[in-house]
């Protein structure tokens, strides 16, 4: 008697701890994905070709004298000036930028009654020559078709060192919400063909990935006189088209 109540006991120990044992891995995965034991993985690309709708150039005004006060006046007299032209041509003011203001002195190398910008091989004196007021400021163009103009007009109020001309999109986030949505649908289709060509199903989407191309502003980079600043000519300013891509990826879960 006493034998079969200790086999029933060591019966029910073992029993009631193989289902601890269970428990206790069962708790460990509470809150847990388990990892599919199958993917494939695919990606997909997408493009949309859009006119750009801004250009955006970059001047400079120098002033130089003999003392600071009429070197900042006579700057911002041509400054002033332009901006005024620019308001008149249809540029808003959020449109305009100071990206740079700056006062400096000048120097020259006076030797045998000549001067010199840089030091002589002769040698000679550092002397005071003036000072040189210079701002740069950063013009958005929205009617792009008007840029030709505006660059030539401003030009010959002044405006040197035009830089930076380049082209570029106001609503690039939805350029590119479309080239993703695109993408998308490239992956999803190469998704379910290599799916049928392995003999399998597809069950979910476990994971994604994107990475954006978008080649920024296409930059054109010469002096004023270039764009026939201060000639009287009006240039020509193509702007072009700019090519937005999205590439995804995708993997998906199989069976």
């Amino acid at each position: 008697m006493r034998t079969w109540l200790t086999v029933l006991i060591i019966a029910a120990a073992v029993f009631f701890a193989a289902k601890a044992i269970k428990e206790l891995k069962t708790i460990g995965f509470v809150g847990k994905e388990l990892s599919p034991s199958a993917t494939i993985m695919v990606s997909g690309e997408g493009e949309v070709l859009t006119k750009p709708d801004i250009a955006s150039f970059s001047f400079t005004v120098e002033k130089e004298s003999l003392n600071v006060a009429e070197a900042q006046s006579g700057s911002a007299k041509i400054v002033n000036d332009i901006l005024a032209e620019l308001k008149k041509l249809g540029v808003a003011d959020k449109d305009v930028k100071t990206l740079g203001y700056n006062i400096y002195p000048r120097y020259e190398y006076v030797s045998g009654g000549v001067s010199y910008e840089y030091y002589p091989v002769n040698g000679g004196k550092r002397e005071l020559a003036g000072y040189v007021v210079s701002q740069t400021i950063e013009v958005k163009v929205r009617q792009i078709a008007d840029a030709g103009k505006i660059i030539s007009s401003i030009g010959e109020m002044g405006a040197a060192n035009l830089s930076g001309l380049s082209f570029s999109v106001d609503k690039e986030e939805e350029f590119t919400a479309e080239a993703r949505q695109e993408a998308i649908a490239d992956a999803q289709s190469k998704a379910k063909i290599l799916a049928k060509d392995l003999g399998v199903t597809l069950v979910r989407i476990t994971s994604f990935s994107e990475s954006s191309n978008y080649p920024g502003p296409i930059y054109y980079t010469k002096s004023a006189e270039a764009y026939g600043a201060g000639g009287g000519v009006t240039p020509e300013v193509p702007s072009g088209e700019n090519r937005i891509v999205s590439n995804v990826t995708l993997t998906y879960e199989i069976r």
